[in-house]
């Protein structure tokens, strides 16, 4: 708290914004103001409700302290800036930005709000470091409904997912957050504008591509589904895409070299093509870099996309993103900015916690769920003998690794 307490005028807002992180950190089910204040032993929300409607203080300057929160645990010039949307179910009319609409969290079209996020992927950890809340086109063009929302002028203008994707993307470029990549699916890596500017940056990209989109080559425009039929067997390589709750995510990998995409750009263009040999299916991203890299590289950088669906689970399920009772601009804002710090501190805490006691033999790494697990059993409740909470951490780690060394034998008799 004490990063960003200058952000706050009062001390009473102060410490409301630490009961509502604490709330968020802690094993409550659900999470909104009334539960968290029930939980902290205070007679009302009413105070957590002014935090996030009325007090004065800036969620996005809390959000600059985040981000620098995150880089100084995790920053790596090697680190990659991951852009995805999620969404959020709602019911009714009245929330900023709700529509019926698709949410990748149901995999449906559901009455939802949908914001982009950035996370910073590097090799110590990850957290989600920015967020833009996507506000579709019955709301932009409808200025009343945007006036009741509390929506500022300057804000309501319509703007597609990739192009609030590239203002986090410029942002953090400006606050020279360390990084060399950035990855994306499909709905990034559709889009020229975001595609040129992530060049502009000097930054290499990983961004999935539909099947039926076609790309520039020597021979001219052709459709991506099209090309592995012309890549010999010779030139596909077994490359993991990073180790899964059951092992390493081995794929067949192969390249196609393709054209600029303009007369300025001087890096290098390729179709990276990811086969499942299990299933024979396909899956295609465009890539670039600012200078020659080999392939097991671009296989890094797409295998780290996953990060930010970690994250969104992480933030989701552990301190309640989504799971705010807000309708207005502010309160979403506020209410998601602390959240994503609440998210922060326990990606960041477990990682020095790893470094301080590097794991024993028969165990699995410590995870931000199980720290979160022990910091709420610890430190925010007294139910039980910190040698019984020590002792059933061990017991569920060790559970955990037997069930996975269990796994890899399978494997290997296959």
């Amino acid at each position: 708290m004490d990063r960003i307490a200058p952000r706050f005028r009062r001390y009473e807002p102060l410490r409301h914004a630490a009961e509502l992180m604490s709330g968020m950190v802690s094993g409550l089910d659900r999470k909104n103001c009334w539960t968290i204040a029930e939980h902290r032993g205070a007679a009302t929300p009413d105070g957590l409700q002014h935090l996030l409607a009325r007090a004065s203080w800036d969620a996005d300057a809390v959000r600059d302290d985040l981000r620098d929160y995150v880089i100084d645990a995790f920053g790596d010039r090697g680190a990659i800036l991951v852009v995805d949307e999620t969404g959020d179910i709602k019911k009714g009319v009245h929330s900023v930005g709700v529509q019926r609409q698709y949410s990748g969290t149901a995999g449906r079209i559901e009455n939802s709000q949908v914001a982009v996020h950035l996370t910073y992927a590097a090799p110590r950890g990850h957290a989600l470091i920015d967020r833009a809340l996507y506000l579709p086109k019955s709301w932009t063009q409808d200025a009343v409904r945007c006036a009741d929302a509390g929506i500022p002028e300057g804000k309501q203008g319509f703007a597609t997912k990739p192009t609030l994707a590239v203002t986090l993307i410029d942002r953090a470029v400006a606050a020279k957050v360390p990084a060399a990549w950035v990855a994306g699916d499909e709905v990034y890596g559709a889009d020229p504008r975001l595609r040129a500017a992530v060049r502009g940056h000097r930054l290499g990209y990983v961004l999935a591509v539909a099947a039926n989109r076609r790309v520039p080559t020597d021979a001219g425009p052709i459709r991506v589904d099209a090309l592995p039929a012309l890549i010999p067997a010779h030139a596909w390589q077994t490359h993991s895409a990073g180790d899964g709750a059951h092992g390493p995510r081995l794929y067949s990998w192969a390249w196609f070299r393709l054209l600029a995409e303009d007369d300025t750009d001087t890096g290098v263009h390729h179709l990276l093509i990811r086969r499942n040999d299990a299933t024979g299916e396909h899956a295609y991203l465009r890539c670039y870099s600012p200078r020659p890299v080999p392939l097991r590289t671009l296989v890094a950088v797409a295998g780290q996309r996953w990060r930010i669906e970690e994250s969104f689970q992480a933030a989701k399920g552990l301190v309640g993103l989504d799971q705010h009772q807000v309708r207005r601009w502010r309160s979403w804002h506020r209410w998601t900015t602390l959240a994503m710090l609440a998210h922060a501190f326990l990606a960041v805490a477990t990682a020095i916690e790893r470094d301080i006691a590097p794991t024993p033999a028969g165990l699995i790494a410590l995870t931000v769920n199980e720290f979160r697990r022990l910091f709420d059993a610890l430190l925010l409740a007294t139910n039980h003998t910190v040698t019984t909470l020590l002792a059933w951490s061990r017991w569920r780690r060790r559970h955990q690794y037997r069930a996975r060394l269990s796994h890899y034998r399978r494997r290997q008799k296959q």
